[in-house]
C-alpha cells in the first residue's frame, strides 16, 4: 500500500470486499438449513433440467450454476429471457423443470414474472437473494436466502460471491457430494487471502486502456462476465467476455501490440486449454495476463488455490474485485457512484 493509498479514505466497495469471506460464513451457517430443503426438493422433483432466470451479476451466477450443475449432476441448464413472460406474455411448458431466479433484491418486475410464469408452466420453483421477503421470493416456491447484509455500494461483490456459493451449495447437497462441500466450507479463509491480491501489475498495464478482453472456461467463464461487466461499470473501461474456445474465432482479429487480455484459469480440466491459447494470443504482441502457474508468454497473476475445481474461481473474482477497485481509484473515478447507474435496477 502505498502513502497515497493510506491518505485517501476507503471506498464503500473495497469495504464490503472485505466483508465477503465473513458473508460467505454467515450464509454456510444461517443459510444452511434453507440449501437443505432445497436440496431436499430438487431430489424429489427430479427434475430433467433446470431453468435460470437472472439479469446483470446475478446472470454469472446463474452461468456459474450452469457449469456447476451440468458437471456434477449431469443436468442440462438453460437461461430463460424474462421478457418471454414480462413483456411478451408467451406461457413455457416447464413441466419436470427447476427454475431457479437469482436477484440481489428481488424486486425486478421482469425476473418476478418470469418465476411466476415458470410457477404456473409447472417449475419447481427456487428463488436465491438477498431479500427474504422481496416479491421474488413471494412467488417462488422455495427460497435461498444469501445472508449477505446490507451491499450500500451500487457495484455488486459479497452478493455475487454469495449467490455463487448458495448455488454451489444448493448441486453439492443435492448430489450429496462431500468433497465440494468440504471445499465450500473452507472458502472463507481462501476469500480472505485472496482479497488482499489486488494484481499491481495488472493495473499499471491498463492504464490508459479503453478496451480490452476477458477470458474463462467452464466456471471461471462466469467469472470472466462478471469482470468485463466490473471493468465496464467500476472504471468505464469497455470489456468484451469470450470463452477462451470462442476467442479465436474472429474476436482476436482486433487484437494488436499491446492490447490488454485478462484470462481466468481454474485448477481444472480447461486450464491447459486456456493457458494454451492465452499464450498464442500474447504470441501476437497482446499482453495478457492469466491466473496460471502453466502459461509461458503470458503473464503470471498470483492467485488462491483453493483444493477443488468448482471452488477455485471465487477465489479469482475476489482478487479481480480488489483490483478493479483499486484500478477505478487510480484512474479518479468513485467506486461507489458507478456513471448512469443505481443499485436497484428495474426492468419490465
Amino acid at each position: 500500500m502505498t502513502a497515497g493509498d493510506m491518505a485517501r479514505p476507503q471506498s464503500q466497495m473495497r469495504t464490503e470486499i472485505e466483508e465477503i469471506p465473513a458473508a460467505v460464513e454467515r450464509l454456510l451457517t444461517g443459510g444452511a438449513a434453507a440449501i437443505r430443503a432445497a436440496a431436499v426438493a430438487a431430489r424429489a422433483c427430479d427434475p430433467l433440467f433446470v431453468a435460470t432466470v437472472a439479469r446483470g451479476s446475478s446472470d454469472h451466477a446463474a452461468t456459474y450454476l450452469k457449469y456447476a450443475a451440468e458437471l456434477t449432476l449431469g443436468l442440462p441448464v438453460a437461461s430463460l429471457g424474462p421478457s418471454v413472460a414480462s413483456i411478451y406474455g408467451a406461457k413455457l411448458k416447464l413441466g419436470r423443470g427447476l427454475c431457479l431466479s437469482i436477484s440481489q433484491s428481488g424486486q425486478s418486475p421482469d425476473i418476478v414474472e418470469m418465476a411466476r410464469s415458470a410457477g404456473e408452466g409447472g417449475a419447481l420453483t427456487l428463488a436465491v437473494t438477498n431479500n427474504a421477503a422481496s416479491p421474488l421470493a413471494a412467488v417462488s416456491a422455495r427460497t435461498i436466502d444469501i445472508h449477505a447484509g446490507p451491499e450500500l455500494s451500487v457495484a455488486a461483490t459479497k452478493t455475487f460471491v454469495t449467490s455463487v456459493v448458495a448455488v454451489l451449495a444448493l448441486v453439492a447437497e443435492w448430489k450429496g457430494d462431500e468433497g465440494l462441500l468440504a471445499a465450500i466450507g473452507r472458502l472463507p479463509a481462501h476469500l480472505e487471502r485472496a482479497a488482499q491480491m489486488d494484481w499491481p501489475e495488472l493495473r499499471t498495464a491498463l492504464h490508459g486502456t479503453t478496451s480490452l478482453y476477458t477470458l474463462g472456461r467452464g466456471p471461471a467463464y462466469a467469472i470472466a462476465g462478471e469482470a468485463a461487466l466490473k471493468f465496464k461499470e467500476v472504471s468505464q473501461v469497455h470489456a468484451e467476455c469470450y470463452s477462451s474456445a470462442e476467442v479465436l474465432h474472429g474476436p482476436v482479429s482486433i487484437v494488436g501490440a499491446g492490447f490488454p487480455v485478462l484470462a481466468f484459469a481454474a485448477r481444472d480440466a480447461a486450464e491447459a486449454a486456456l493457458c494454451d491459447i492465452a499464450d498464442q494470443i500474447a504470441a501476437k504482441g497482446a499482453r495478457v495476463f492469466a491466473t496460471s502457474d502453466r502459461v509461458k508468454a503470458a503473464t503470471r497473476l498470483e492467485f488462491v488455490a483453493t483444493g477443488h475445481p468448482l471452488t477455485d474461481p471465487l477465489a479469482l473474482i475476489v482478487s479481480f474485485y480488489a483490483m478493479v477497485e483499486h484500478f477505478a481509484r487510480d484512474s479518479g473515478i468513485d467506486p461507489d457512484k458507478p456513471r448512469h447507474l443505481r443499485k436497484v435496477t428495474e426492468t419490465k
